[in-house]
């Protein structure tokens, strides 16, 4: 380890423009990408180091510049398309589903398509059922779409590496309230691999399984249920295609109990797809019925009323496991809630996209 603290934000400014760097073929492409916020700071500045023909703006066009996204890709190019929200990226669903993603099967290997696409999902400022979902499991359904979820700084960076040097379509998914979370990242260049979990914290009695910002949630919750008792192991499960089942099913063979949790509805989801891989391997290793844990089955509501009682917390995910554990341990109680409302990950963090 570096020992140096970075923010999310930044360790995905610096991969880009260590991408940009390493590889004249490389561009950025965004709605915003050039602009004085730069996608949150992500890109900020990029374009002052690395010129406006390799930091572009692009018109709201989403289906239009993922063609020539794909185009320039094949021709030998690497682009980063960046789509603010991932709602924005449905319009370049054709595209991506049936063009990327099959390049490489209908050409033998001999054609490749390395385009990375950053797509933003998660809550904040009532951003409502048009700008706050997670739709990672319709792209992680798709052959030929790698699917990563990083939910640390050091991955944040490595794993954005990765995926434009990787000659696959890469889709890099990001959680909107992980921007601020800061984690011990290195200087230069550095890859994080684009398969495998990682196991955030040892345990014996449960084992939370947590995909982006509900890897951090498990975390929280993990400390909450060390209060009363309970060792939870924590595994970060950072990508969904493919999962990594080997690191989880040696987590619950421990264990002997499993909950899940993602960013997004649970219906035909990410939850659902890991549940039943462990049901099939470790069956006769669980000792209860894994738990998962994610959205309602209904848009997101823009209203704090609503939103505040909507989204799963590190409290939700703790009580799961007493209940499954059968234990009749109590929570520690909640300190007092500094937030204006809960719609926001703490008092830093600014509105409205």
């Amino acid at each position: 380890m570096s020992g140096r603290l970075l923010s999310y934000c930044d360790a995905l400014r610096e991969a880009q423009a260590e991408c940009l760097k390493a590889d004249p073929n490389t561009y950025v492409i965004g709605l915003g990408v050039p602009g004085p916020t730069g996608i949150f700071g992500t890109t900020k500045g990029l374009v002052d180091e690395f010129g406006a023909d390799r930091v572009l703006d692009m018109p709201s066009s989403e289906g239009g510049m993922s063609g020539i996204a794909l185009g320039t890709s094949i021709c030998g190019l690497r682009p980063i398309i960046v789509h603010m929200r991932v709602d924005f990226a449905v319009l370049s669903m054709e595209t991506l589903v049936n063009q990327a993603a099959k390049w490489h099967y209908m050409y033998g290997g001999k054609m490749r398509a390395p385009i990375t696409v950053r797509m933003i999902i998660g809550r904040g400022w009532g951003q409502g059922p048009q700008h706050s979902q997670s739709l990672q499991a319709w792209f992680a359904h798709v052959p030929g779409l790698k699917v990563v979820m990083p939910a640390t700084a050091r991955d944040a960076k490595g794993m954005l590496i990765a995926a434009v040097e990787d000659d696959a379509p890469v889709i890099l998914f990001e959680h909107r309230w992980l921007y601020s979370a800061t984690s011990e990242v290195p200087e230069g260049h550095f890859t994080e691999p684009l398969d495998g979990a990682k196991v955030l914290r040892q345990g014996k009695d449960i084992t939370l399984a947590g995909f982006s910002y509900l890897a951090l949630e498990s975390l929280r919750a993990a400390e909450l249920l060390g209060q009363v008792g309970v060792d939870a192991e924590v595994v970060d499960l950072r990508c969904l295609t493919p999962i990594d089942t080997d690191t989880l099913a040696r987590s619950v063979q421990k264990t002997g109990h499993l909950i899940t949790s993602d960013t997004a509805h649970m219906a035909f989801g990410a939850t659902a797809e890991v549940t039943s891989v462990i049901v099939e391997r470790c069956f006769s290793d669980l000792k209860a019925a894994p738990v998962r844990i994610g959205l309602p089955d209904m848009p997101t509501p823009t209203t704090p009323a609503l939103a505040d009682h909507f989204y799963p917390g590190p409290r939700e995910i703790a009580q799961a496991a007493l209940t499954m554990l059968g234990s009749s341990a109590v929570l520690p109680q909640e300190e007092p809630d500094p937030r204006p409302w809960k719609d926001v990950p703490d008092m830093s963090f600014t509105g409205p996209y």
